[in-house]
């Protein structure tokens, strides 16, 4: 976690380029999505000629292409590029693939014609002649055609554009070529695409539904949290009372969580000199992700009897922290560590910061500053698969808090391409740390998919995927084996031979991060939290003053057993009261009139499940805090 944050994908950069294998392997529906992305490309040609391409790749439940065009494309112009596109389909056009000598290309770039219906003389192809450029010495470049649009594309595609199902354009958005905010803004058109129209509108159903549990949306309405621009900056969240107490709650879960697994808790500061990240390895290739540094000049230590200053004033470079893990490391080098020390288990709820860039940010799912369920574990080598083991019997544990029945491992393994460059250059440290995770989630029976290259730069890592209560999948936390920067701090333990030895370390947030965890669970419960986790958690509410001591007593009762109870009276209506505070998602809300009162009972409503009954007044008390202290989905 500590060097791979697990935030979405930002939505406006340029995905990897993807090696010839994983093209040929593309699925039926992504070769439907990529051929349908080019069908609007040609679409959106014919409405505008003067349009300039540059990708259009299939992506997660769709497709979209960036373009540059004077013309501000907006929703309106949806009907008219969809027209355009089924008269397209209705030609059955072949999806024509030829190759071509990189000068030939070239050539067609200058003159327009990629990316185009045909030449357009003084309009080259200036997006296209800078994809040329990523593509490898002695790798073929290939052109395909449906029509009269020629595009630079490795494919593959369907046989024919009447072979495409049922589509439709979805949004528009801004996004810088490549992702570089030095590069040119162009338009991002996204569209999706089924094999068939009940597919389609299947899926269009769980987007509204989708819409509707939108974090940001229900975030504003609970008053969780606020976003503020203006003066804390962006993607710096402002929690709210209310948005509070989840943090608080969540942490209260990991910190009993840990406690009973042998953790020890341990605080660093915000941010450390730039030698931390330099040992570490992360500067200078996490650097973007990271805060400019600070130039800070302090004053040498006094020394001497007399006092005097030890050397000049100097000056030290120092960075936001971006991960805990390197303060972690300094913790365990603070002292001596044997064997017997061993597995040392060191747990935080560490604040970090990432210089995310402006066009990817998003609400609390990529965010700038961030707290994360962080911790390392250091161990030997022999105590690693019952350590790895037990990280992901506590991610299965949370699971089965939460609600989560749909889960995967993403176990990333490195590349022997990025050896020494994207990846520690030990490639017999690798083969043997990923033949060690495989085995754990092997016999541990877990569902997993193994991915090549996208593994830590320092180790294999797991992504894990949750799926919410309406299908959206989410990479939630992180499970990250790293065999290479304890030796960079020098770490060492002593072990019974009586040598010293590097630990392993194993990194691990199981919560992921307080933002995005927490903007996950807003949109897999719709804001309607258990009770235990609710803002909200009861509702007192007399029918007339004259319950209200009544009223006040059980108030009292249930806040000093640390219930988050509230009393509300008015000269409102019952009902409107009622209304409100369904509106305000309170978990339970408790009436009380005369015969309530008389009989030492409570009238219940639960939220989204309506009136309860009336009950006696301490076994309502009771079930309440059972709920809590079990922490009953």
């Amino acid at each position: 976690m500590s060097a791979d944050h697990p935030q979405p994908p930002p939505p406006a950069t340029l995905p990897e380029r993807k090696t010839l294998d994983q093209r040929n392997a593309m699925s039926e529906l992504e070769r439907l999505r990529h051929s349908c992305a080019h069908v609007m490309a040609t679409a959106i040609l014919r409405l505008w000629p003067e349009a300039q391409f540059a990708a259009g790749p299939p992506v997660e439940n769709g497709f979209y292409y960036d373009v540059d065009l004077g013309h501000r494309i907006t929703p309106d112009d949806f009907p008219a590029i969809e027209a355009e596109m089924k008269r397209e389909i209705k030609a059955n056009h072949v999806f024509e693939k030829r190759v071509v000598s990189r000068e030939q290309a070239v050539r067609d770039a200058q003159s327009g014609r990629l990316g185009g219906l045909g030449e357009r003389p003084g309009n080259p192809s200036r997006y296209k002649l800078g994809n040329l450029a990523e593509i490898p010495e002695g790798e073929p470049i290939s052109y395909y055609r449906n029509g009269d649009f020629l595009d630079l594309c490795a494919g593959p595609h369907v046989g024919r554009t009447g072979n495409l199902g049922a589509f439709k354009l979805t949004a528009v958005a801004s996004a810088y070529y490549k992702g570089d905010e030095a590069n040119p803004q162009l338009q991002r058109i996204y569209g999706t695409a089924f094999k068939t129209r009940t597919q389609l509108e299947e899926w269009l159903r769980m987007q509204e539904e989708a819409r509707k549990r939108d974090h940001r949306k229900i975030g504003a309405e609970m008053r969780l949290f606020i976003l503020d621009p203006d003066y804390t900056g962006p993607g710096m969240p402002l929690w709210l009372p209310k948005g509070t107490v989840l943090v608080e709650e969540l942490e209260k879960l990991a910190k009993e969580t840990e406690f009973a697994a042998g953790y020890v808790r341990v605080r660093t500061p915000h941010l450390a000199k730039e030698k931390m990240y330099v040992t570490s390895g992360h500067l200078p290739y996490y650097a973007e992700s990271m805060f400019p540094p600070m130039q800070v000049a302090e004053e040498g230590e006094p020394g001497g009897a007399d006092g005097a200053s030890r050397g000049a004033v100097q000056g030290d470079r120092y960075y936001l922290k971006a991960m805990n893990c390197p303060h972690h490391h300094r913790i365990f080098a603070a002292e001596p560590r044997s064997y017997r020390d061993l597995p040392l288990r060191l747990a935080e709820y560490g604040c970090c910061y990432r210089y995310e860039q402006s066009g990817e940010l998003f609400g609390l799912m990529r965010v700038r500053s961030l707290n994360m369920n962080d911790a390392h574990i250091y161990c030997t080598e022999d105590q690693f698969a019952d350590e790895f083991r037990a990280v992901n019997d506590m991610y299965l544990k949370y699971f089965k808090v939460f609600g989560l029945e749909k889960y995967q491992m993403r176990f990333s393994t490195h590349g022997k391409e990025g050896l020494g460059r994207k990846y520690v250059g030990e490639p017999e440290l690798w083969l043997k740390t990923e033949a060690m995770v495989r085995r754990v989630l092997q016999d541990s029976g877990i569902n997993y998919v193994e991915v090549a290259n996208e593994a830590a730069f320092y180790g294999p890592k797991i992504d894990v995927q949750v799926w919410s209560a309406i299908g959206r999948e989410f990479t939630i936390a992180t499970n990250q084996v790293d065999f290479a920067v304890p030796a960079r701090f020098g770490l060492v333990y002593h072990d019974r031979d009586n040598t010293d030895k590097t630990p392993l370390c194993i990194h691990r947030a199981p919560l992921g991060t307080h933002e995005r965890f927490i903007g996950f669970l807003i949109e897999h419960y719709a804001g309607n939290f258990p009770l235990w986790l609710a803002p909200d958690q009861v509702r007192v509410l007399p029918v007339t003053e004259a319950q209200l001591e009544y009223a006040r007593g059980i108030v009292e009762e249930l806040r000093a057993h640390q219930v988050r109870a509230e009393l509300e009276y008015s000269n409102d209506k019952l009902q409107g009261r009622i209304l409100r505070a369904e509106e305000a998602r309170v978990h339970h809300i408790l009436v009380v009139g005369q015969r309530e009162q008389e009989a030492g009972a409570v009238a219940v409503r639960i939220h989204g499940h309506g009136h309860q009954g009336v009950r006696p007044r301490a076994e309502v008390v009771s079930e309440i805090l059972a709920a809590i202290r079990e922490r009953r989905a």
